[in-house]
């Protein structure tokens, strides 16, 4: 029996010397050699290496530090993350990098030199994310069940290698949880009045300064951007307006108009828990058209609207804000809603991504712009614009979609968003930051 105190490299001597004495006596036995020899190299760190992820359980948008400890000066690691979506489907991003002189690794301050991202990026192993080779095409990752957590399984593997290589080392490994509900929110879901939402309240009594979120033409009910919002202190109603089984009329088309998002409003001012006075809207894509109709045409007076990248108007709505019909082969249509936009009376914020491949984002930036300075309100327009990023910008350190897939039937249709990993990612950061911040000064103060 070994003693407390001894070693482990003491203890594997003994093993390896009494290994010997069977070789010497038995003779050769096939591969044992070969055998002590990788138990000897694996046990050349004076202690097993440790990787870390600090703090294990976090939100989306809180950066965690990564470390791998007790490892060789100068030494070759992999550091892979791997995660399964809600649907199954595996998704993986990995890193290079060289131990420094203290043995040691921090993806905080050390630079990758290869793999699904290069240089210092404490976040990349999350936003770098990316289907595992052999996956349904077209994927795009989006949490549906926002009441638990994405789970990460973060590996640190022996040499510079990738995770479709067939044999590695792994020296160590940590779990992570990535939520978008902090503990002590609210989720209650709302089906009256005909509205169909989820309304997120922050902890505590109120009342709240809120949001009213809305998605685009994807439809359903996206709610993870309201769950954020809720554990960030802001009461948040996100809405479907369009392609849920719970609203009328055909799912492809929006069939309700500025009644509802009137309804919708009117609902966050009357909850008891939310500040009447002090409600905002933000709008993605084409969420950003209801947007624009709330401040302007419905007689409520948002206190801030906060749009990304998505459309001044559309020529495919009634004058009561539902869709209209249109010939099934028009090609071009004109419009012009230049005029309401003048109407609008409180701040807004409108983010570009410069490479938006699914709406003209910079010229609809532009239209805006100059109506609010014609009507000589340009002090309440705000533009962010980020080169390289695409259509979707979301909460931060979650991956680019450049590309996903829209429909299936009859034919599958793809639909381009636009946006390059590594600029994508510093845009939703910095984007989010200046988000919270647009709505600390125009809600809270």
């Amino acid at each position: 029996m070994f003693r407390a105190h001894m070693s482990v490299t003491r203890i594997w001597q003994l093993i390896e010397k009494r290994m010997m004495s069977c070789i010497s006596v038995h003779g050769k036995l096939p591969g044992l050699q070969r055998a002590v020899g990788e138990v000897r190299r694996k046990s050349s760190f004076r202690q097993s290496p440790l990787l870390t992820a600090t703090p294990v359980r976090a939100l989306i948008d809180e950066q965690i530090s990564i470390k791998g400890r007790f490892l060789s000066q100068n030494y070759p690691v992999t550091v892979c993350a791997q995660m399964h979506s809600e649907e199954g489907d595996l998704w993986e991003a990995f890193a290079h990098y060289t131990t420094n002189a203290s043995s040691s690794i921090n993806l905080t301050s050390d630079h990758s030199v290869g793999g699904s991202y290069v240089g210092c990026e404490p976040m990349g192993l999350f936003w770098a994310l990316e289907p595992a080779l052999g996956s349904r095409e077209g994927l795009r990752l989006r949490k549906r069940n926002v009441e638990t957590p994405y789970i990460v399984n973060i590996s640190l593997l022996e040499g510079h290698t990738s995770p479709s290589e067939g044999q590695r080392t792994e020296l160590a490994a940590v779990t992570t949880e990535r939520w978008y509900m902090a503990p002590g929110v609210r989720r209650i879901e709302i089906r009256q009045n005909n509205i169909v939402g989820t309304l997120f309240l922050p902890p505590g009594p109120g009342p709240f300064p809120a949001m009213l979120d809305l998605w685009g033409m994807g439809g359903g009910l996206l709610e993870y951007r309201s769950a954020l919002f809720a554990s960030r202190g802001f009461a948040s109603l996100s809405v479907a307006y369009m392609g849920h089984k719970d609203l009328p009329g055909p799912q492809h088309i929006m069939s309700v108009g500025d009644s509802y998002f009137k309804s919708a409003f009117q609902l966050l001012q009357d909850h008891c828990q939310v500040d009447a006075d002090r409600i905002g809207v933000i709008g993605l894509s084409y969420g950003v058209v209801p947007t624009l109709r709330i401040a302007t045409t419905i007689g409520f007076k948002p206190s801030c609207l906060i749009c990304i990248n998505g459309p001044v108007g559309s020529p495919l709505l009634d004058e009561d804000g539902k869709s209209k019909m249109f010939e099934s082969d028009q090609k071009y249509w004109e419009f012009d809603d230049r005029g309401y936009v003048e109407n609008i009376t409180c701040p807004l914020m409108y983010i570009v991504g410069e490479d938006d491949l699914c709406a003209a984002s910079t010229e609809n930036a532009d239209v805006i712009e100059e109506a609010l300075r014609s009507a000589g309100k340009s002090h309440q327009f705000t533009r962010l614009s980020y080169p390289g990023a695409g259509h979707l910008i979301e909460p931060p350190y979650t991956p680019c979609a450049r590309a996903s897939l829209w429909k299936a039937k009859p034919e599958k249709l793809f639909t381009l968003w636009g946006g390059h990993p590594a600029p994508h990612a510093a845009a939703q950061e910095d984007a989010w930051k200046r988000i919270l911040e647009f709505m600390e000064t125009h809600l809270r103060r």
